[in-house]
This record gives structure tokens, C-alpha cells and sequence, in this order.
């Protein structure tokens, strides 16, 4: 009975997260519908709440705004906006940090995480996996002996959150993984192994 009741709560409690959590993204959604005008509320239009509605107007209203912000008059009033909120004392250092990191994470061009890594933290001999960033600026490179790069160790299991480091390339072991792959494996602990990559003919 024991084995059964395991193999069931395998099945039924990823379901459920996964169910929860489109729940939860799609209601917070909806309540994008809140911007209407109150005479234009779905609900009074049509007399009865359509679930999802929200989500798809927010989803029209971002896909809008990329069309609108790709040409060049749409570009020019981004900038504008950019240099409004750049003047606001507090405002600009949020929305400045904030930017710069979407736009590593979502950027076409750019790259979070360049490659998966093997380095040892929190101590020699205890290894984990990490993620290539970049290489410190010039400022911080000044004071490092040596070639360092700039590596992203994620917390188990949510990746979110983890440490900065900087690092001698000399202790850093590039892996023959993807960064899913990577991902997948610190997400899972250690339970889902990466792939093994394919013999070359």
C-alpha cells in the first residue's frame, strides 16, 4: 500500500502545482481588466464573468506595446519615458536595476547564463554547479591577481535566488551540458542527471 500511495502522490502532486500556479498567473491576470472603465467591465457588458479574459487583454496589451515600442517613433518615446523616470531620485534606481536585468533574462541578444559550470563552493572540495555571467568589470578587475570570471550559484530548488561570485578561470570547470539541462538538475537536487552527450561519429 505504501508503494502505491508514493506512486500516486508522484503523479497527482506535480499535476497540482502545475494546475495551482497557471491558477494563480491567470487570476492575477484578470485583474489587468481592472483598467477598464467600470461601464466597460465584461461583467456588466455581458451579465456573467468570462475567466481568462483578463489574461488575454494583458497579453493583447503587452503584444501591442511591442509593436508599438519596435518602430522608430515608438523607440523615441521609450527613450523620452526612460529619461523622465531616470531624473526621479528613488524611482531610478529601481526601475534602472530592474531594466537591466530584464533585459539579460528577455533580450534576444542577451544571455543570462552562458554556460553551466562545476566550481567548488561553499568550501574546497564540495562542488556544485553554477552559471558563467560574464567577466568582472574593469573597476573590480584591477584588484584580482589573474583572469576571474563572474559566476551564478543557484540555490536548491529554487534558482531565483543564489550568490554572486567571482572566480579564478583556473577553478572553474566548464560542463558539456546545456543550461537547461543544468537547471533542470539543480531544480530537481540532484535527482534528474543530465543527459549523456552523444559519442561523435
Amino acid at each position: 500500500m505504501k508503494k502505491y500511495l508514493i506512486t500516486g502522490l508522484l503523479i497527482w502532486i506535480p499535476l497540482a502545482i502545475t494546475l495551482w500556479v497557471l491558477q494563480l498567473i491567470v487570476s492575477s491576470m484578470d485583474h489587468s481588466l481592472d483598467l477598464l472603465p467600470p461601464l466597460l467591465h465584461p461583467d456588466k457588458l455581458l451579465g456573467f464573468r468570462i475567466p481568462g479574459l483578463g489574461a488575454l487583454l494583458t497579453l493583447l496589451i503587452v503584444f501591442g506595446t511591442g509593436i508599438f515600442a519596435s518602430n522608430i517613433l515608438g523607440q523615441r518615446i521609450v527613450l523620452t519615458w526612460e529619461r523622465m523616470v531616470g531624473r526621479i531620485p528613488v524611482v531610478k534606481s529601481i526601475y534602472t536595476g530592474v531594466k537591466q536585468v530584464s533585459d539579460t533574462l528577455f533580450s534576444p541578444g542577451g544571455q543570462a547564463f552562458r554556460r553551466a559550470l562545476l566550481v567548488q563552493y561553499p568550501r574546497e572540495r564540495s562542488w556544485t554547479i553554477a552559471f558563467l555571467t560574464g567577466q568582472p568589470g574593469d573597476e573590480v578587475a584591477q584588484h584580482l591577481p589573474g583572469t576571474y570570471v563572474s559566476v551564478y550559484v543557484p540555490t536548491t530548488p529554487n534558482p531565483t535566488s543564489g550568490f554572486f561570485l567571482m572566480m579564478p578561470t583556473s577553478e572553474v570547470v566548464e560542463l558539456d551540458m546545456s543550461v537547461d539541462e543544468a537547471l533542470k538538475y539543480v531544480i530537481s537536487m540532484g535527482v534528474v542527471p543530465p543527459r549523456k552527450p552523444r559519442k561523435k561519429m
